[in-house]
């Protein structure tokens, strides 16, 4: 297995040869994310939430199982998780149950399906929904407030992944996969979208990111085989390979030992190769940040 190298030649912050986690292969494993010491993910199209424990436990469980699209997952607060799924968003608590809260996706003239999603420092969650048949103009981006309201945030989107945000919530990044880009946002303290700019224009087609403890983005390239690590300002750091053709998200552990999770698909390929699908693990250097927890108006805040 080939050694995780960095293209420009600097050396890599990451080490050793990628691992897979477990034998099984994921038509779109996407959305990993680490809460509370654990890895989550989701098999989108399969409707599949799973967790497990890279270095103790790595085999994944199956938490939760649905008949629609499942996007990704924050942990609440006040406990549970909340999951965008199908056309909108639900709360799942235990016992693979889940109890929706909206389904904005479902009301337009195109059919659209969650794509990726996560909390912001301020507790807010942001969903994604693309089209069914790609269409490039029919993407939109939702926010939903601590106050459980849910807002369109942004339209004519491609295919939206991410979003992340900085530390203080003041900027977010967005990725439009279909289009190649990566756009930089302002949000003030009311979660609006102000001023944007691109933050990257994409040799590959941008999927699942995440921001690591020195502030560099990182970004998954579907169908490309690698993964993408942008300085702060947007510059080209670090060109990592991959066994698997299609990288689909990235997940840094925030706590020792430092490692690099990502997630890949099967979906569209005509054949299937080396760790396509599976789950891979890699040691890092740099650590990543906690994932962010969503927040209702009756949940104190921390700091």
């Amino acid at each position: 297995m080939p050694r995780p190298t960095a293209s420009n030649g600097a050396s890599s912050v990451l080490y050793g040869d990628w691992i897979p986690l477990s034998s099984e292969r994921y038509e779109l494993g996407e959305g990993a994310r680490w809460i509370a010491g654990r890895l989550y993910f989701v098999d989108l199209l399969a409707g599949r939430l799973l967790a497990c424990d890279p270095h103790h436990d790595p085999a994944p469980t199956e938490l939760l199982r649905l008949d629609v699209p499942l996007g990704a997952v924050a942990p609440i607060a006040d406990g549970g998780y909340l999951v965008a799924a199908g056309t909108g968003i639900a709360r799942f608590v235990s016992d693979k149950r889940i109890d929706w809260l909206s389904r904005p996706a479902g009301n337009g003239p195109t059919p659209l399906r969650v794509n990726d999603a996560s909390a912001d420092p301020h507790g807010r969650f942001w969903f994604g929904a693309m089209a069914w048949n790609n269409s490039h103009d029919s993407g939109v981006l939702y926010r939903r407030d601590t106050d459980g309201t849910v807002h369109t945030a942004l339209i004519r989107l491609a295919i939206p992944n991410g979003p992340v945000f900085t530390p203080n919530g003041a900027t977010m990044y967005l990725a439009d996969t279909a289009r190649s880009v990566i756009r930089a946002f302002h949000v003030d303290d009311d979660g609006n979208l102000g001023e944007q700019r691109v933050f990257a224009e994409v040799d590959g087609n941008p999927d699942g990111m995440t921001l690591d403890a020195e502030g560099y983005l990182w970004t998954a390239i579907w169908g490309g085989g690698r993964i993408h690590r942008y300085t702060p300002d947007g510059t080209l750091a670090e060109r990592i390979a991959v066994p698997a053709s299609q990288p689909t998200s990235v997940a840094l552990s925030p706590t020792r030992p430092y490692c690099l999770v990502v997630t890949t698909a099967t979906y569209g390929l005509d054949r299937i190769e080396r760790q396509d699908g599976r789950l891979l693990l890699a040691s890092a250097s740099v650590a990543g940040r906690p994932t962010a927890a969503v927040r209702d108006d009756d949940t104190p805040r921390s700091g």
